[in-house]
């Protein structure tokens, strides 16, 4: 049934005048009348009478009216659910206790009127989120497509902020002293970092990091979650495990982790944030200020090759962005 004839008929038996139908509508009162007819021919019935001062619903009008007006009002809802701007922003992170998720949640308490949604695709491949923005079932995914060739043409990426690495180790792990730690220092320790994904980013990240710093990155295992590992961590003597700056992790007061700032350079992941290339929803323009303003890392930082310019050499230092 088409919605623009049931819409006509419901302004129309609402203001009771064809012509004022048309001119709210912004049609001809010929179109309106022709969608009124086709509309009737449909349903077998007539649908209105005409009197001296316009027309009125028939038994059969007045009957169908509060069903009609129910689907317009149906399919206005469903339009409105998926336009830009009347319906909340959807950003995909890839978990909830991310650095992604930390600034989004800053940024919403900057803008606490803000309609966000934060949600996690819980995909591996970065192809496959970039995907859903394109198809619009997100409108922005913190991922990053490093396969090269990859890149969808109708998205663009924009590099989001960088996120520093600090070591995270159990009371009688023999680093957990430290304030600070080098690459350099890290070698030879054992680095878990279970569940890495085949062709994920951050399965090309490790494998970049171990080889820039000769570190010896275990993947060993499936990844049973965050308080399996952060157990593992607080009972062994040789086991660490990278984790950005800004992630959230709780553990027990009787774990007594530690976590350890690595600097000089500083290792950073890069996170950058997939959005449509043409009409993005307009609650991203606050998002990327915000993005914009966070601090620059200081000093000397290690990012992997797909965040250096081409000029640069693989695995360069680059100065803090």
């Amino acid at each position: 049934m088409d919605t623009e004839a049931l819409r006509s008929f419901v302004r129309a038996a609402e203001l009771g005048q064809l012509r004022h139908a048309a001119d709210e509508l912004g049609v001809t009162q010929q179109a309106v009348s022709k969608r009124i007819a086709a509309l009737e021919r449909e349903l077998g019935v007539r649908l209105f009478t005409r009197t001296a001062r316009g027309v009125e619903p028939t038994p059969d009008g007045q009957a169908f009216l509060p069903h009609a007006r129910s689907i317009v009002a149906g399919v206005e809802r469903a339009v409105a659910a998926v336009r830009p701007g009347s319906r909340a922003l959807r950003i995909d992170v890839l978990g909830l206790r991310s650095a992604q998720a930390v600034v989004l949640h800053d940024y919403w308490r900057s803008r606490p009127g803000t309609d966000l949604d934060v949600v996690t695709l819980r995909v591996d491949d970065p192809r496959v989120a970039a995907a859903a923005v394109e198809a619009g079932d997100v409108d922005a995914s913190f991922r990053t497509v490093v396969a090269p060739g990859a890149a969808r043409p109708g998205l663009r990426t924009i590099r989001a902020f960088d996120s520093p690495l600090e070591l995270l180790v159990g009371p009688a792990h023999p680093l957990a002293s430290a304030r600070e730690l080098t690459p350099a220092q890290l070698r030879r320790h054992r680095i878990w970092v279970p569940g890495i994904a085949p062709r994920s980013e951050w399965a090309e990240f490790y494998d970049q990091l171990a080889t820039a710093f000769d570190l010896r990155i275990d993947a060993a295992g499936p990844h049973f979650g965050d308080e399996v590992l952060l157990d593992v961590l607080a009972g062994s003597a040789d086991v660490a495990t990278l984790v950005g700056a800004r992630d959230r992790y709780v553990w027990p007061a009787g774990h007594d982790l530690r976590r350890i700032p690595v600097v000089n350079p500083v290792l950073a992941y890069p996170l950058s944030l997939i959005l449509p290339g043409t009409n993005p929803h307009p609650g991203l323009r606050g998002v990327l200020a915000h993005l914009e303003g966070l601090p620059r890392l200081p000093g000397t930082v290690w990012l992997p090759s797909w965040a250096t310019t081409p000029r640069r050499r693989r695995h360069a230092m680059t100065a803090p962005r």
